[in-house]
């Protein structure tokens, strides 16, 4: 089967080329540069000659802060390309898969959010991909959509390498408290995508299992490299963030599980992640 693949220049982009990458997938990856998701004469161009089976979006414009300046740019990319996507791979009968975010609800429920809640983004990101999402969905019956929180990978900018690399030189890191979602391993939601490619089209939730503050994400990091830092909790107001993001916005597993896909808890993912990292020869 022949997968398309967007935004592989990205962490989530890397972690699928490698998956996918056996003798029953063909995987032709295209970063921004290759293609440009909000050109849709590109996308026709080069559905045209792979003709693939899936096609995977994982391109997004992901800068929460810049996105609220960058308004256009951000509605463009997020909302607009995958309209393009979908209204492609519906002419071409090519199944659909878009990878959206927890961004996409306010953060302000209690429990965990399921598919069915209603959205309610508050940052121009948030907006922008629930855009995406609703035009994919509307266009084109067999769209999936995948929506993920607290990404970590493999030759990325994240969460986990900031405070990996802080720990090297800092005593003190301080760290929001008051947040609260689903730090999730990119290896394991390309292990869940394999597994929805035979599933009924419809919006999943995928992140590893449980939940913690971003400061105790942190407190999980510095401990299992064992080093002396000292990690200091502080509210999101006293860290100066630019943009609110979401207080609580949790991703519930009950669909996936209903359809017997389970997720790996957020700790042994990260456990996984970091022994990677150190080039363990256990992995």
């Amino acid at each position: 089967m022949k997968i398309v693949i967007t935004g592989a220049g990205g962490q989530l982009g890397k972690a699928l080329i490698q998956l996918f990458t056996d003798k029953d997938y063909e995987v032709f990856p295209y970063n921004k540069q290759q293609l440009d998701i909000t050109n849709r004469t590109n996308i026709k161009e080069i559905l045209d000659k792979i003709q693939p089976d899936f096609l995977i979006n994982t391109a997004a414009f992901t800068q929460v802060d810049l996105c609220e300046t960058e308004i256009e740019k951000a509605y463009l990319i997020n909302g607009i390309g995958p309209y393009y996507l979908a209204s492609e791979t519906k002419e071409k009968k090519i199944r659909f898969f878009h990878i959206s975010t927890d961004y996409v609800f306010s953060g302000e429920k209690l429990t965990p959010y399921l598919e069915e809640d209603s959205p309610g983004p508050k940052t121009i990101y948030g907006k922008s991909k629930q855009l995406g999402e609703a035009l994919a969905l509307a266009t084109y019956e067999n769209t999936t959509i995948i929506r993920t929180s607290w990404l970590y990978g493999h030759g990325g900018n994240n969460f986990v390498n900031t405070i990996k690399k802080l720990a090297n030189y800092s005593q003190e890191i301080r760290v929001v408290y008051d947040q609260y979602g689903c730090p999730t391993y990119t290896k394991d939601i390309g292990i869940v995508l394999k597994q929805l490619l035979t599933k009924p089209s419809g919006i999943y939730h995928v992140a590893n299992s449980g939940s913690c503050s971003w400061f105790e994400l942190a407190k999980e990091i510095i401990s299992f490299l064992n080093k002396r830092v000292n990690i200091i909790p502080v509210s999101s107001k006293e860290y100066g963030v630019k943009t609110p993001r979401p207080k609580y916005s949790v991703l519930s597993p009950k669909k996936l599980n209903s359809n017997g896909i389970f997720l790996q808890d957020w700790k042994e993912g990260l456990h996984e992640y970091l022994k990677k990292e150190a080039g363990s020869s256990e992995y």
